[in-house]
């Protein structure tokens, strides 16, 4: 019964989130121009997430200035650790004076237990709402599981990460980038993939490359399968036409959304 009634209060959860996310997506239609992400060694492995997401943006809007993707990060770092409101103040970083969008990522391992899972819920509320007060838009980026060897590694951890970012995501009303979950189906499609480094915990060049494409059609809800980069001859066709259908689909069932073309 225990287990019915926490299945049914995660499945109530993911649909009042749904509704929220259709109405931030309908409010935040404008296209932002300058992109700041806040994060961890998650978002700099393999030459940098936000290296591959301005590519594609600039491959896909044409004339797009990279030049306004900015990321922030501190190897090991919780969201407790980022002081945003200095990052996100006028010319903090480069001759930027505001960012469109603040992508959050945390700790990978702020979900494991239920008092760290308070502290990120306190910290990503208190950094939102200095984004928001900034007249910049937040979003929150799902961090992907552990695999063996990693020694926090547990089954099915993706829904423990899942049901935190999500449950935060819709208390504050902001966009969640289901990076976490295009791992998972990624895994479950290709068992023989590898997305992350030796360690079990950080990124390869591959699982970076799908964080962008999921990161990309989340915040401008445009399919990335079609497209030339692949980081610059680096990744076979193959496997980067996987990847692009990886993120289309993850990004589709999670933010209840058509992409375009």
């Amino acid at each position: 019964m225990k287990n019915f009634l926490l299945t049914l209060v995660t499945y109530l959860l993911f649909l009042n989130y749904i509704v929220s996310q259709e109405i931030i997506i309908k409010r935040e239609e404008a296209k932002p121009e300058t992109v700041l992400f806040i994060g961890n060694s998650y978002l700099y492995y393999g030459d940098s997430l936000h290296n591959h997401f301005k590519r594609m943006v600039e491959e896909y809007f044409f004339n797009y200035s990279g030049s306004s993707v900015k990321s922030a990060t501190i190897g090991g770092s919780r969201l407790k650790h980022h002081d945003v409101e200095r990052l996100i103040m006028p010319q903090a970083i480069s001759a930027i004076k505001k960012f469109d969008l603040v992508i959050l990522q945390g700790g990978s391992s702020e979900t494991l237990s239920e008092s760290s899972r308070k502290e990120f819920s306190y910290y990503a509320k208190k950094h939102i709402d200095a984004i928001k007060a900034n007249k910049s838009v937040a979003a929150l980026y799902m961090t992907h599981s552990y695999v063996k060897p990693h020694k926090d590694f547990m089954e099915d951890q993706i829904k423990l990460i899942d049901e935190t970012y999500t449950k935060v995501g819709y208390e504050n009303q902001v966009l969640v980038i289901p990076v976490g979950l295009a791992f998972d189906l990624a895994y479950k499609k290709n068992p023989n993939i590898k997305l992350h480094k030796e360690d079990g915990t950080h990124p390869n060049l591959l699982g970076t490359y799908l964080a962008a494409c999921t990161v990309f059609a989340s915040v401008y809800g445009k399919s990335t399968i079609g497209m030339e980069y692949d980081y610059f001859g680096v990744i076979n066709q193959k496997d980067k036409l996987f990847l692009q259908n990886i993120a289309d689909q993850t990004t589709s069932n999670y933010l209840n959304r058509v992409l375009e073309y």
